[in-house]
């Protein structure tokens, strides 16, 4: 039987080698002259579900032939020998016109997908509220004929379109003990449409508040460590916030963007300072942030309490108020979907 194969690489430094592994060779037949079939290699360009070469398990696939449509949003799956294949199979046009790909995963990102030949769009996409729901956005496209690509495959080079964050903080302060059970990130855009051939988003005005809480409190000390809980980092829309005014906005009636940590903190004696004794129910610290989110890039806030544990937070009772001495230092480190550190002093005053 003939078959279409998208050949996975296992990453960047064995790029290509997939078409020339010999136990591959003996279960599937590189595709002949006389099979005129379509394969592919994919890459990424460098969770939630973070997508890597590892678990890329199926891709979605449309070609185009000029301004008429080869196939649309046809699934290619891995199987066990690495190939992803697809039902049914297609085949390069004898006559080596050259057609063009576009592709993305997963197939069901949340939104509408339109992928025509004059117009490929993601539209009125949305993180799911639940961080451990939220899942990686990739794309990629490219252009190639029978002649060049029937032996080697068309390269398939995807890149991560959303943004991802982690929060980890510490507190090297021997006065007082710090307990933390869980995470917001506050009031960022929440919903979006993307252009495949611009690779740009346009955002919408809708905000949300993402929230994880533990049962099990993480205890800081002078290391920071990563306070995100097992739903692990969140995977957001590209954007550039604004950020909360705790002094002019206290309630945050515009919406701006923050971080906030449901925190406890004690003295070594043992007197609990936060939540304040006389408002019990005020129990998240925040503090303000302004970063350019920008796709396939991971933010790492490092949120260090050691003199200061920031505001209390804009949806609990007196929002706005220092919760010890100011704001939260913080570093970001952006890297192509690595860190980008941002270090958080959480002091309320210079």
């Amino acid at each position: 039987m003939k078959k279409t194969y998208l050949i996975l690489t296992a990453g960047v430094l064995v790029a290509l080698t997939s078409c020339t592994n010999d136990d591959t060779a003996n279960d599937e037949p590189t595709p002949s002259v006389e099979q005129h079939a379509i394969s592919f290699r994919s890459e990424l360009g460098t969770r939630a579900t973070e997508t890597t070469n590892a678990n890329l398990s199926s891709i979605r696939v449309s070609s185009f032939l000029g301004d008429q449509t080869l196939f649309s949003e046809v699934d290619f799956n891995r199987g066990d020998d690495s190939y992803f294949t697809s039902t049914p199979e297609y085949y390069w046009p004898g006559d080596n016109s050259t057609l063009s790909f576009v592709a993305y995963s997963p197939a069901a990102p949340g939104g509408t997908v339109s992928v025509k030949a004059d117009s490929k769009t993601l539209t009125d996409f949305s993180p799911a509220q639940n961080i451990a729901d939220q899942v990686d956005f990739i794309t990629s496209s490219a252009t190639g004929n029978k002649e060049e690509n029937e032996s080697a495959g068309v390269e398939l080079v995807f890149d991560h379109r959303l943004s991802q964050i982690n929060i980890n903080a510490k507190a090297d302060n021997p006065a007082y003990v710090y307990k933390v059970t869980g995470i917001r990130i506050g009031q960022p855009v929440s919903k979006g449409s993307y252009d495949f051939d611009t690779n740009a988003w346009t955002l919408g005005s809708d905000k949300a508040i993402y929230e994880e809480t533990y049962s099990t409190p993480v205890t800081l000390s002078a290391t920071a460590q990563n306070i995100m809980g097992e739903e692990g980092n969140a995977i957001l829309i590209p954007q550039t916030l604004t950020a909360w005014n705790p002094e002019t906005d206290a309630s945050n009636s515009s919406k701006g963007a923050y971080l906030s940590i449901k925190l406890q903190i004690n003295t070594v004696a043992g007197a609990q300072v936060y939540p304040f004794p006389s408002e019990p129910n005020c129990v998240w610290a925040a503090i303000p942030i302004d970063t350019d989110w920008q796709p396939g890039k991971k933010y790492v806030y490092n949120l260090d309490l050691s003199n200061g544990a920031g505001f209390v937070d804009p949806n609990d009772p007196i929002p706005g108020t220092p919760v010890l001495g100011g704001p939260i230092k913080f570093t970001v480190d952006v890297k192509d979907w690595a860190p980008q550190t941002q270090d958080l002093p959480m002091k309320t005053s210079n």
